[in-house]
């Protein structure tokens, strides 16, 4: 079904998308209660008319995601090319004299993201990404993101020794900072005043490995305008020899991103599942 719908122009697309959007909204109850759950704790100050009304946005968001990826897995490279537009400094990992470690958080257009640092530059990137349980999905999502033959992919599960080598070899790094994966490797660092679980990984790895970071932010545009991806300035602030204080800073960027574009951050995401020890779940 998504190789199918990479033959329609976008506006269809996108409108075929937050059709979907509405039926998950509807009918993804527990999905939905997670996203409303979220946003009560991130945005207080919100009557609950305003947090259902972003809910039901985002929802729209998260369809148009699902579909669009047929678009991003098997359309024409010229066709995404004139789609993807393109903000900042693309190339910066090809003339970095160091590596190059992306932080990127879950926006709608994550995928989209990914396939810019493949379309506009020239080095090679490693990414991980969550295996998924259905053999078939995690195949065509495998051969998706490694479709521009430009890196590889390293599974989540797996030890992480595969990437450094790959960083060391001069691949930068397109990383996804802003998941619970649960205490190990992680500190409870505030995420809009909440504690939520935070890898430590980042600040970790960009200074044993001498990286250079640069922020990434992808944005999913009305109808069919296409995508925006900035290339953000590369942080001179990161890393430090306080990984704690680093992941303290990068949670503020992320909340800062979140609040310009509030709608198409991955609400339906448990961000907030692993609690401090004795502390009662938020969900």
């Amino acid at each position: 079904m998504l190789w199918l719908t990479h033959w329609l122009p976008l506006p269809l697309l996108a409108a075929f998308g937050r059709t979907l959007g509405r039926a998950l909204h509807a009918f993804a109850k527990s999905r939905r209660l997670v996203a409303l759950r979220n946003v009560e704790l991130c945005f207080p100050e919100q009557s609950l008319e305003q947090r259902q009304a972003l809910v039901r946005e985002h929802f729209q968001w998260l369809g148009r995601s699902i579909i669009e990826r047929g678009l991003l897995w098997y359309a024409p490279l010229e066709r995404l090319k004139r789609l993807i537009h393109v903000e900042g400094n693309v190339t910066l990992a090809e003339h970095s004299t160091q590596p190059v470690m992306w932080l990127v958080p879950h926006f709608m257009g994550l995928d989209v993201a990914g396939a810019a640092t493949q379309l506009f530059q020239k080095q090679q990137v490693g990414s991980i990404y969550q295996e998924q349980s259905d053999a078939v999905m995690d195949a065509a999502m495998r051969a998706g993101r490694l479709r521009f033959k430009q890196g590889e992919v390293f599974a989540r599960s797996d030890s992480a020794k595969p990437l450094i080598r790959a960083i060391k070899r001069g691949y930068a790094f397109f990383n996804l900072p802003d998941m619970d994966f649960g205490a190990r490797d992680a500190a409870f660092v505030p995420f809009f005043g909440v504690p939520a679980a935070t890898l430590l990984a980042p600040s970790r790895m960009a200074r044993a490995l001498g990286m250079v970071v640069q922020p990434v932010v992808a944005q999913m545009l009305p109808g069919g305008e296409g995508y925006r991806v900035r290339f953000l300035e590369p942080w001179t602030h990161f890393p430090t020899a306080d990984a704690m204080a680093d992941t303290t800073a990068m949670n503020r960027w992320i909340e800062t991103e979140i609040r310009a574009n509030p709608a198409q951050y991955l609400w339906v995401h448990k961000r907030f599942k692993t609690r401090p020890e004795g502390e009662a779940s938020l969900y």
